[in-house]
C-alpha cells in the first residue's frame, strides 16, 4: 500500500479536512485578533506592509486573465505541496496539460458573466464623462458586482435627474429674469425718449417689475439653503387667532381686488418657526389669488383634526386637475391654470416649510356644496403640546 509520510494514501480526505479545519480556525482566531484594541495597531501595520507589497497582476488588462493567473498559481502550489507529499511520484504531463487547460477554459466561460457589467459600467462611465447620463448596467447577479451594478444604476438616475433639474433650472430662472428686466427696459426706453412720462402709473409699473425680481432672487436664496441643508429655525409658540389675522392683513394688501375670508377656530397654537410658517401661508394665498377669477374669492380655514391642526388655502379658479397635483410642488411648476406672474417656486417653498415641521401638504377635492370650487390646497401640522 502506498503511504503518505507514514500514512495510508487512502486517508487524503483525513489530510483535506484537517487542512480546511486548520484554515478555518486561523480565520476565526485573525476575526477575534483584530477586535482586540492591543491588537489592532498590529494588524493595521501588517495591512500597511502587504500594502506595499508588489502587485505582479496590474499590467494584466483583462481580470478573467487575471483570475485565471491567480487561481493557476495558487492552484500550482497546492499541487506542488501535494506533490511532495506524496514523495514525488510520476506523473502523467499529457494529463496534467489537458486538465489544466480544460480548467482555464471552464474558468473563461464561467467569468465572462461575471465580467460583462464591469465592461458596461466602465462605457457607461466614460459616457457619464462626456454627459451622457443615460447609460445602465443589466444584470442579474446577485453577488457584489450585481450589488455594484445596482449602485451604479442608482448613481447614474440620481445625475441624469440632477442634470436634467441644472438644466430646467436655468432655462427658468433665464426666462423668469429675463420677463421683467425686458418690461423695465421698455418701459425705461420710452421715458428716456420721451415718449411717455415718469408718472405714478409708469413708476408703479415699474416697481411691480423690481418687486417681482426681489421675490424670485429670495425665493432662490431659499432653495439654495434647502439644497445645501441649510435650515435656519426659531421654533416658539404661536397663537393663531393673530398670527393667521396679520398674514390675511398683509395678503389682503397685496391684493386688494380679492375678498380672503379668514374662518379659524379661536384658541389654536402650534410649535414653530414664526417667519417660515408666515412665508407658508402668505405663498399660499398669493398662489390662490393669482389663480382665481375676476371677482372670485379666497378662504383660509384652520381648524382642531386630532393631534394636529388642519389648514386649508381654497380659491374659485379653476382647480388643479388631478394628473398635476403632485407635479405642482415642484420647482417652476405652473401646471395648466394662468399664471398671473408667479414664478413657479412658491409651492415647493411651502411644501419644503412643511416638512420641516414635520407636516405634509396636498391638494385636494373641495367638499360638497362648498362655495370654493377651484383648488384646495390643505397643510397638516402638529398641534402644540399643552
Amino acid at each position: 500500500m502506498s503511504t503518505v509520510r507514514g500514512r495510508p494514501a487512502g486517508d487524503l480526505p483525513w489530510i483535506i479536512r484537517c487542512g480546511s479545519l486548520i484554515l478555518d480556525r486561523i480565520y476565526r482566531a485573525g476575526s477575534w485578533l483584530r477586535a482586540r484594541p492591543p491588537v489592532r495597531p498590529l494588524m493595521d501595520a501588517v495591512e500597511k506592509l502587504l500594502g506595499r507589497l508588489p502587485r505582479p497582476l496590474d499590467p494584466v488588462r483583462s481580470i478573467k486573465a487575471k483570475l485565471s493567473l491567480a487561481l493557476g498559481l495558487a492552484g500550482g502550489v497546492g499541487l506542488l505541496v501535494l506533490w511532495y507529499s506524496l514523495e514525488w511520484i510520476p506523473l502523467n504531463v499529457a494529463f496534467i496539460a489537458s486538465a489544466v487547460a480544460l480548467a482555464l477554459l471552464t474558468l473563461q466561460i464561467a467569468a465572462h458573466g461575471a465580467t460583462v457589467p464591469l465592461r458596461e459600467m466602465t462605457d457607461a462611465a466614460r459616457h457619464m464623462a462626456r454627459g451622457d447620463y443615460t447609460r445602465r448596467v443589466h444584470t442579474n447577479s446577485r453577488d457584489e458586482v450585481g450589488e455594484l451594478a445596482t449602485a451604479f444604476n442608482l448613481m447614474a438616475a440620481d445625475l441624469d435627474a440632477a442634470d436634467r433639474q441644472r438644466r430646467e433650472l436655468i432655462a427658468n430662472v433665464s426666462h423668469e429674469l429675463r420677463t421683467p428686466i425686458t418690461a423695465l427696459r421698455g418701459m425705461l426706453e420710452n421715458i428716456v425718449d420721451g415718449v411717455s412720462a415718469p408718472d405714478p402709473a409708469a413708476m408703479g409699473t415699474a416697481l411691480a417689475q423690481t418687486e417681482r425680481l426681489g421675490r424670485l432672487v429670495a425665493e432662490l436664496l431659499d432653495l439654495s439653503r434647502l439644497d445645501a441643508g441649510i435650515v435656519p429655525m426659531e421654533r416658539t409658540g404661536i397663537a393663531l387667532d393673530d398670527f393667521l389675522a396679520a398674514v390675511v392683513a398683509e395678503a389682503r394688501v397685496n391684493h386688494p381686488s380679492v375678498p380672503i375670508q379668514l374662518h379659524a377656530d379661536h384658541g389654536l397654537a402650534l410649535d414653530g418657526d414664526p417667519e417660515r410658517l408666515h412665508q407658508l401661508f402668505a405663498n399660499l394665498l398669493d398662489n390662490a389669488a393669482r389663480h382665481s377669477p375676476p371677482g372670485g374669492a379666497i378662504r383660509l380655514s384652520a381648524h382642531p383634526d386630532g393631534d394636529d391642526l388642519l389648514f386649508s388655502v381654497a380659491d374659485q379658479g379653476s382647480g388643479i386637475p388631478v394628473a398635476e397635483r403632485e407635479r405642482v410642488f415642484e420647482r417652476f411648476t405652473r401646471g395648466e391654470r394662468a399664471t398671473g406672474g408667479g414664478t413657479g417656486l412658491g409651492l415647493a417653498i411651502a411644501r419644503w416649510v412643511v416638512q420641516l415641521h414635520h407636516g405634509s401638504i396636498a391638494v385636494v377635492d373641495p367638499g360638497p356644496g362648498d362655495s370654493m370650487t377651484g383648488a384646495h390646497l390643505q397643510v397638516r401640522l402638529p398641534a402644540a403640546h399643552s
